[in-house]
């Protein structure tokens, strides 16, 4: 197989982000998950369920890119929304899809176009997953202000992994 130097640290930095958003998920306590920061604005619940949304996202756009060998994927959608309790052992199932799915994709793969809902005559693989980190990273700050917001001591290092 061709080598995925390109898949290889794309796929770090979603680990990355899915690592530190289940980080900050966990410092969610269960007495917080109604609170919201204004009126007309996501609960705490219910940004915990779209940042579950956002990593089923990748499990897509690899379906999308992959349909007959991760048809299975498709069951994803099916996978219920749970409290902040249960949120790490779904993180770990979406985790593993994704580990799947890029263990499948090449460099080369990353320059195919995939039709879309939205770009009928399609998007680059590399554009959709982009979109995707860019969406989970965006919401994964989103619960960072909450936190914040909330009186939760969290920093820098609570959203980024520091290299050495």
């Amino acid at each position: 197989m061709p080598e995925a130097v390109l898949c290889a640290a794309l796929l770090e930095k979603i680990r990355e982000q899915i690592e530190r958003t289940n980080h900050l998920i966990e410092l969610v306590a269960a007495a917080q998950l109604g609170w919201a920061p204004g009126p007309g604005a996501w609960t705490v619940g219910q940004l915990l369920d779209h940042l579950l949304e956002c990593m089923a996202g990748f499990c897509a756009v690899l379906a999308a890119a992959e349909p007959q060998r991760l048809a299975h994927f498709l069951a994803m959608r099916e996978l219920p929304v749970s409290p902040p309790g249960e949120a790490a052992a779904k993180i770990a199932i979406y985790g593993a899809h994704i580990e799947e799915g890029f263990a499948l994709l090449t460099d080369a793969d990353l320059a195919r176009r995939l039709p879309t809902v939205f770009v009928p005559q399609g998007e680059l693989l590399l554009t959709l997953l982009l979109g995707n980190l860019e969406h989970l990273i965006n919401h994964k700050h989103q619960l960072f202000t909450y936190l914040k917001q909330m009186g939760v001591p969290v920093a820098t290092p609570d959203l980024y992994r520091f290299r050495a």
